[in-house]
């Protein structure tokens, strides 16, 4: 599984996204600019002993990302799809994007690839859940679809 954050700003959301992203064999792709240096203390912290085991690269943009990797599935993760994070059948190899903290994605992603958009669940009052914890829902349901390979 692959994890894009796009234009992360709260390094402790990321810290704890690698340290994820280590625990489950899942690559990490950071798109610039970053709110943050990845040298810095706060995301260091929070994924300290797993830094050397995480799988990271870094994209100055979306589209330096899709060229990369034409012939995959993306599933953009936002509060304005129609499709729940469960009614998508993932592949080993798909990327799960996520916005950044305080804007999500470009309205462009979402308008043009509206059946590739996936939400979580939730009440229509609260505003959103936190980034770290978002990813870990997404890439959960996507392992367990896929058997959770090379997890024991």
């Amino acid at each position: 599984m692959n994890i894009v954050l796009y234009q992360p700003e709260i390094p402790p959301n990321t810290g704890n996204i690698a340290r994820t992203c280590a625990c489950t064999g899942a690559s990490l792709h950071l798109i610039r600019p970053l709110g943050f240096s990845t040298d810095e203390k706060a995301v260091r912290r929070a994924g300290l002993d797993y830094w050397d085991k995480l799988d990271i690269h870094y994209y100055d943009s979306l589209k330096e990302l899709f060229e990369k990797y034409p012939e995959h599935n993306f599933y953009f993760s936002t509060n304005f799809a129609d499709n729940h994070h469960t009614e998508v059948s993932y592949q080993v190899d798909d990327f799960l994007v996520f916005g950044k903290e305080t804007a999500g994605l470009p309205d462009y992603i979402l308008e043009e690839y509206p059946q590739q958009c996936i939400r979580i669940p939730m009440r229509d009052n609260i505003r959103s859940l936190n980034l770290s914890n978002s990813v870990s829902i997404v890439l959960y349901e996507a392992l367990r679809q896929v058997d959770f390979p090379e997890l024991i």
